[in-house]
C-alpha cells in the first residue's frame, strides 16, 4: 500500500494502481480522451498529464503507476497550461461545427474544451476536409470529427479482433480508417457499433433514422407500429437522466404513444416465438441426427462475420429469424389480418440496442417476397432517446402504460435475450422441460450467467447430458467457430452474441456503456425474470394461441415461410 500524496492530500493506494485510477478513487477527476474504460492503455492524447514533484517533465496518468513518496499536483500551472495546449492543437485539425453532430452536448471534446475555458483557438484550423463514409446501412463515419485518440481501433482489434479500423500516417497526415482508406463497405466490418459506441466525439455514429421515422409518423396513409427489445428496459433510462440500470419498461411504452405510435409492442413476444422454433430445432436435430452444435442466430453482427470468415459452419446456425425479424413477419400476416388492414399500409420500427439490426432488417431475404421488408425502420436507444427530447417529453415523470396485445403478455425468458447467456437459458428451460415430460426442478441455470468471454455448462435431458457454450465479444466468436470449423467443438448448443455483455452492451446503448453498466443492467434484466408470472416460453398462453390460430406448428410449413431464413457464403478470396 504505497503512501502518495495527490494535491498535498496524504493517501494510501493500492500497489500497481495508476495515478488516474488513484485520483478517481479519492474523488479528484482527470480528463481524458483515449483512455477507455476496459481497454488498453494508449497514453496517447495527453490531456491527463500531471505534474510529479522533483520531476523534470509531465506524465500521464493513465500508464504512470503510483510507487511510495510520490508527490503529485494534478492541477498545478503547468499541468492546465499543457492541457490546453494540447486541446487547441486537438481543435485545430477538428471539424468544431459543433451544432451539426450527433454528439452536440453530450461529447467529451467538447466538454473537456469548456472545463479548460477555452473560448477562442489561438492556434488557425489546419482541418483538411475528408469524404464522410456513409455508404452502409449502419455506421457514418466522419474523419473530419476524428481525434485520432485509437479508442476505435483498439475496441476492433482487442475486443472484436477484426481489425477493421487502424492508424495510418504520421503526424499531421495520420488518419484512422480501413485499410488503403477504403470505407467501411468496401471492408469486411460486422456493424457491431462498438466502434461507435467507445467514440469520444461524432468521428463514428449509428446512421440517423430518425427523419425517416418521423416522416412514417407523420404520414396519413401509413399505420406506423413499433416494437422494443428487451435490452432497451434497462438502459434508456440512464441516456434520460435516470440511474444505470433503471427499469422503465412502462415509461418506454407511454413515451412511445405520445410520438405517435399506433401500437407499441414488446419483442419479447417473439423472443418467446423464437425459443419454441429454436427449441424445437434443436429437438429435431437431436432426433433426427441434423447437425450439432446448433448455434443461435439472433444477433446479425455474428451472423455477418460467420458468413464471412467462417462460412462452413453456417449449417450449424440456426435458421430462426432474430426476433425483431420475427416481429415484422408477424404484424405483416398475422397482425395485418387481424387489423384488416393491407400490410403495405403497416410501417414497422424496431427498437434495439443494436447497430448491426440497421443492416439485418435491410437483407433482401428478411421479406416474404424479396420486396417487402419485415422491419421498415430500426432505431438505436439513443435515437429514441434523441426523439424523445425532440419531443419535449418529460420521460422521468410519465405514467407506466402496457405493451399492446398480442405482445402484453411475455415470459421472464424472453427479457433474458437481453444479456450474454440469455438466450441459452431460456432454451434450456423450454428444451429441458419438453423432453423431459416433468416441470423444471430449477428453473435458474446459473453456470450460463456473467460476463466471463466464454462460458460453459452441462444439462441433463432424458438421462443423456449435453454440453453447451456462451460466447460474447467477436474475439470469443472467432474461437468457438474456429472450433467447429476444425471438427473440435464438444458442444451440443452454443450462444454467440457478437457485443461484450450481449445486447446490454451493444453498439446503439447509450454513450459511456462500460462492465461496471452492463453488470447493473444484467442485474435489472434478470430482476424482470424473477418477477415474472411467466417465466418459461412455452407456457405464455399467447405463444400457444398464435400457434392455435395461425403458425399450427413450430418449425411448421407456415412458420418456416414466415419465421425462418437462409445464409450465404460472402467470404472472398
Amino acid at each position: 500500500m504505497p503512501n502518495i500524496k495527490i494535491n498535498n492530500v496524504q493517501m494510501d493506494v493500492a500497489s500497481g494502481m495508476t495515478i488516474l485510477e488513484a485520483a478517481r478513487l479519492h474523488n479528484i477527476e482527470l480528463p481524458t480522451l483515449c483512455y477507455y474504460p476496459d481497454l488498453g492503455i494508449k497514453n496517447d492524447c495527453r490531456v491527463c498529464v500531471v505534474e510529479i514533484e522533483g520531476q523534470k517533465g509531465l506524465v500521464t496518468s493513465c500508464s504512470t503507476q503510483v510507487r511510495e513518496g510520490m508527490s503529485i499536483k494534478t492541477h498545478s500551472a503547468r499541468a492546465l497550461n499543457a492541457r490546453k495546449i494540447i486541446v487547441e492543437m486537438i481543435l485545430a485539425n477538428h471539424d468544431s461545427n459543433c451544432t451539426a453532430c450527433a454528439r452536440n452536448m453530450n461529447c467529451e471534446l467538447q466538454k473537456l474544451a469548456q472545463s479548460l475555458n477555452i473560448e477562442k483557438n489561438r492556434f488557425p484550423s489546419v482541418l483538411d476536409k475528408k469524404l464522410i463514409d456513409e455508404g452502409n446501412e449502419c455506421l457514418v463515419r466522419n474523419p473530419n470529427r476524428c481525434i485520432k485518440c485509437g479508442r476505435c481501433v483498439d475496441v476492433c482489434r482487442s475486443v472484436q479482433n477484426i481489425s477493421v479500423l487502424d492508424v495510418m500516417g504520421r503526424g499531421h497526415q495520420v488518419t484512422v480508417s480501413p485499410a488503403y482508406g477504403n470505407n467501411l463497405n468496401e471492408v469486411f466490418c460486422s456493424y457491431c457499433g462498438q466502434c461507435a459506441a467507445v467514440c469520444p466525439v461524432g468521428a463514428i455514429t449509428e446512421k440517423d433514422d430518425t427523419s425517416i421515422v418521423w416522416n412514417a409518423l407523420h404520414d396519413p396513409d401509413k399505420h406506423v407500429v413499433v416494437q422494443v427489445a428487451p435490452a432497451i428496459r434497462v438502459s434508456l433510462g440512464e441516456d434520460l437522466g435516470l440511474p444505470t440500470g433503471s427499469i422503465v419498461t412502462g415509461q418506454v411504452v407511454a413515451a412511445l404513444k405520445r410520438l405517435g405510435f399506433s401500437h407499441v409492442f414488446d419483442t419479447n413476444f417473439t423472443a418467446d416465438l423464437t425459443i419454441i422454433e429454436e427449441g424445437h430445432e434443436f429437438i429435431n436435430r437431436v432426433k433426427n441426427g441434423g447437425p450439432l452444435p446448433l448455434v443461435t442466430s439472433c444477433c446479425p453482427g455474428w451472423i455477418r462475420f460467420a458468413e464471412h470468415e467462417y462460412p462452413e459452419i453456417l449449417k450449424h446456425i440456426s435458421s430462426c429469424k432474430s426476433p425483431q425479424q420475427m416481429f415484422g413477419a408477424i404484424i405483416k400476416s398475422y397482425y395485418a389480418e387481424k387489423a384488416q388492414i393491407d400490410p403495405k399500409n403497416i410501417f414497422v420500427v424496431s427498437v434495439m440496442p443494436c447497430t448491426a439490426k440497421k443492416y439485418e432488417a435491410k437483407r433482401p431475404e428478411m421479406s416474404i417476397n424479396g420486396r417487402d421488408l419485415d422491419v421498415d425502420a430500426v432505431l438505436t436507444t439513443r435515437e429514441l432517446s434523441k426523439m424523445i427530447k425532440q419531443m419535449g417529453i418529460d420521460f422521468r415523470q410519465l405514467p407506466e402504460e402496457p405493451f399492446d396485445d398480442p405482445s402484453q403478455t411475455t415470459s421472464g425468458a424472453a427479457a433474458l435475450f437481453g444479456v450474454t447467456g440469455g438466450v441459452m437459458e431460456a432454451a434450456l428451460r423450454t428444451v429441458k422441460e419438453v423432453l423431459d415430460k416433468r416441470p423444471l426442478a430449477t428453473i435458474e441455470f446459473n453456470d450460463v450467467r456473467g460476463i466471463k468471454g466464454i462460458k460453459e455448462a452441462s444439462v441433463t435431458i432424458q438421462d443423456k447430458e449435453y454440453k453447451v457454450a456462451i460466447a460474447h465479444t467477436l474475439g470469443n466468436a472467432r474461437k468457438i467457430a474456429k472450433q467447429i470449423s476444425e471438427g473440435k467443438s464438444e458442444y451440443a448448443f452454443i450462444e454467440v452474441m457478437a457485443c461484450p455483455g450481449g445486447c446490454i452492451g451493444g453498439g446503439g446503448q447509450p454513450y459511456g456503456t462500460t462492465n461496471q453498466k452492463r453488470i447493473k443492467r444484467s442485474e435489472s434484466i434478470y430482476h424482470i425474470d424473477d418477477a415474472s408470472i411467466i417465466r418459461k416460453s412455452h407456457d405464455n398462453p399467447m405463444i400457444q394461441a398464435i400457434y392455435r390460430d395461425f403458425l399450427k406448428e413450430p418449425c411448421g410449413h407456415i412458420s418456416h415461410e414466415l419465421l425462418h431464413t437462409e445464409y450465404t457464403n460472402r467470404k472472398h478470396g
